[in-house]
């Protein structure tokens, strides 16, 4: 597994993105599938706890009879993905450096993320509450207050299928908004590099500097995270490999000096 293990702080005041291509993309994700090799176990403890959340979802959304929300659901943990990634960062850089991570390193994780990554997350959940709000209202136009459990999902029905989409529309701009946004000004704040303003502007000039690489990995990222909360336990692994590929995917596009 390739170890390029980066110095916890790096004083750089301009940022230039590197060239991406596919390749690379397909790298990121052998070195995400590699990292959660390595450490299975812990990957998955720290996965699990969002699964025991999406589960308990899944069960008030049953119990009201309202499972098609579950497909907002799974489309609005996008939004608030970019909350996680502190913990995987902190037991990814430490297995980068050839250490045994442990549950403390998650912690030392979520402690090391300065200010900025916080007021990031913090838009992040907001723009969560935002959507789930939207949905909720476009669901009682669209679906009103017809009972509709989980089984009843597997049928695929017209008004199953038109909320879907309208709710993908609109929750797929703010999706982009803060892709752009978040997608590398997360670790540039939390390895120190940026700060909030600078580490905001140098992801979005990334995105669109890269828009076709970028655009495959953020469809490649959104099918692979929806699709397992779907499927709940696949998100054990899907969500560690995920992370672990976006950080080697930062390295990628920022190389350290």
């Amino acid at each position: 597994m390739p170890a390029s293990a980066p110095p916890p702080t790096v004083d750089q005041t301009t940022l230039h993105p590197a060239p991406l291509g596919l390749a690379d993309l397909g790298g990121a994700l052998r070195f995400g599938l590699a990292q959660f090799r390595a450490i299975p176990m812990l990957s998955m403890a720290f996965a699990l706890l969002f699964v025991a959340i999406g589960a308990l979802m899944f069960g008030l959304l049953e119990f009201g009879a309202i499972a098609p929300m579950s497909l907002s659901l799974a489309g609005g943990f996008m939004l608030v993905g970019p909350i996680l990634l502190a913990g995987f960062f902190g037991v990814s850089d430490k297995l980068r450096k050839g250490r045994n991570p442990s549950f403390g390193d998650i912690w030392s994780g979520f402690r090391q993320m300065p200010r900025g990554g916080w007021v990031v997350s913090f838009v992040c959940g907001l723009l969560f509450l935002i959507w789930i709000t939207d949905a909720g209202i476009l669901y009682g136009f669209m679906v009103g207050r017809e009972p509709i459990g989980f089984l009843r999902l597997l049928r695929i029905e017209q008004v199953v299928l038109d909320y879907a989409g309208y709710s993908a529309i609109m929750g797929g701009v703010l999706a982009f908004i803060l892709f752009a946004a978040s997608a590398f000004s997360i670790p540039l704040i939390y390895d120190g590099r940026a700060t909030l303003v600078s580490g905001v502007v140098a992801s979005v000039r990334a995105v669109f500097g890269r828009f076709g690489v970028m655009m495959c990995w953020a469809f490649l990222l959104a099918a692979v995270i929806m699709g397992s909360i779907m499927a709940l336990p696949l998100l054990l692994v899907s969500l560690p490999v995920m992370a672990y590929a976006s950080r080697e995917l930062y390295y990628r596009v920022f190389p350290l000096a």
